[in-house]
């Protein structure tokens, strides 16, 4: 009898603590991860750090001076030599280490090796990333981050820059529109297109931005936040009138920068300018982000006149993408489909769109479209995103790197609040307040008093 009390005394508390370690590593794994992962997979990378490495080919010769000196003082056999590890610095989602690289080492090695130090050292994934010459940096994941997505503290915001998504090593997704004018967003139904142009109003609503759009779903997804929007347009007819204005707009900036050059021969090197941000902030122009929703409707055509229209509008869109950097005018261009059959011009503006985010498209030919001609080897991570996991995308850059990314769920009542907050923020553009969206007024829900105010009497 003793013996069962002694066995349930130590294996009930082990079997307990075993438990609630699996169901936190199913459920809560950022909380497995600070109490059970990280001190375990700290352990394996201090204990088998060297054998790895010579494991993984990632080991030089000593030199001859500190041969001679482990043969002199020790008189063991003289082993290959690792890259130098720093300080471990635990994360709420991993590990980072950096390595400082041997002669002849390349960061290339290092990353050929991440998928075998994931296995080695017990993690969900390695990054590696090249901070100087002759140093890398680590970044191991505990796990899957892009699950169930929570947004780091610290993301890197500012004017122009929003946080929009989580990328797969634990680090912020930011959309810079100053480094990346123009983007181009694919995504099916449900995909998770909408969601992330929904964060990316958010995130600009509170900033001196100019917000105009161009929703040809009768403005279904970007009528909620008409309070903090400058122009909307809501079909191919009213987007034909608005397009102009802004094309306009863009020339009139043009003739402000123009107007700057023209200085004296004494004004200081630094005040000479190339766009608006070289001017002083009494003189410079609001920036202005034109989100463009369903762009495949733009290119529709039924009827001879529409063709007309369709050919202006698409010009009109592709010189924006080519001059509007310059003048503060930046493109945000979505849709569900985007490919070569939807007319002349699609190649061409396409080509104007440095940033590409793919979430997940019905076609192969979409997604090749939006990311073939800079990094074909994502074009099957964007064609292997499966349904379960809506606002999962890929992203990348005419610069050749790509990653996943996964945008946080953010309810269409939450951003369209924000937006009405936000309304006050709305800059005057001359220009665009014919096609101001009428918001109405939100009202505000006063008590009634408690005893009926009488008039007063003489």
């Amino acid at each position: 009898m003793s013996d069962w009390m002694t066995l349930l005394e130590v294996g009930g508390p082990l079997a307990a603590l075993g438990g609630g370690a699996a169901y936190a590593r199913t459920r809560h794994p950022g909380v497995y991860w600070s109490t059970v992962g990280l001190p375990l997979s700290a352990a394996r990378l201090l204990g088998s750090y060297g054998s790895v490495m010579e494991a993984c080919g990632l080991t030089v010769q000593p030199s001859r001076l500190r041969a001679l000196a482990v043969r002199a003082t020790t008189r063991r056999e003289v082993r290959p030599v690792p890259p130098r590890r720093g300080t471990i610095r635990p994360t709420s989602t991993g590990l980072r280490l950096r390595l400082r690289l041997a002669p002849g080492q390349d960061p290339a090695d290092v990353a050929a090796s991440a998928e075998r130090l994931r296995h080695a050292w017990g993690v969900h994934a390695v990054y590696v990333r090249d901070v100087k010459p002759g140093v890398v940096e680590l970044r191991l994941v505990g796990f899957d981050v892009l699950r169930k997505v929570r947004m780091p503290r610290r993301s890197g915001g500012g004017l122009l820059r929003v946080p929009v998504a989580l990328r797969e090593d634990a680090t912020a997704f930011v959309s810079d529109y100053r480094a990346i004018p123009h983007q181009l967003t694919l995504g099916a139904t449900l995909s998770g297109k909408s969601m992330y142009l929904r964060h990316l109003v958010v995130g600009l609503a509170p900033q001196p931005v100019a917000l105009v759009g161009i929703d040809c779903k009768r403005g279904v997804e970007l009528a909620p936040f008409a309070a903090r929007l400058s122009a909307l347009a809501t079909d191919p007819e009213q987007a034909a009138e608005l397009l102009p204005v802004l094309v306009k707009e863009m020339e009139d900036r043009y003739d402000l920068i123009k107007a700057r050059q023209g200085i004296a021969p004494s004004t200081p090197d630094e005040e000479i300018t190339s766009d608006i941000w070289g001017l002083p902030d009494i003189e410079r122009p609001v920036p202005i982000v034109l989100f463009v929703d369903e762009v495949a409707e733009l290119f529709l055509v039924a009827t001879k006149k529409d063709e007309e229209r369709r050919d202006e509008m698409v010009t009109q869109l592709i010189r924006l993408a080519q001059l509007g950097r310059a003048a503060g005018i930046y493109l945000e261009v979505c849709g569900q489909r985007f490919g070569a059959e939807l007319g002349k011009g699609a190649t061409m503006l396409r080509a104007q769109l440095t940033g590409r985010v793919c979430h997940r498209v019905n076609d192969e030919a979409s997604a090749k479209m939006a990311l073939g001609d800079i990094a074909p080897e994502a074009v099957m991570a964007a064609c292997s995103i499966a349904p379960e996991r809506p606002g999962l995308a890929v992203a990348g850059d005419t610069s050749g790197g790509w990653s996943r990314i996964r945008t946080p769920y953010l309810s269409l009542a939450d951003a369209a609040q924000v937006c009405r907050e936000s309304a006050h923020l709305v800059p005057a553009v001359p220009a665009l307040s014919r096609f101001r969206p009428y918001a109405p007024v939100q009202q505000v829900e006063t008590s009634s008093p408690v005893v009926c105010p009488h008039p007063a009497t003489d």
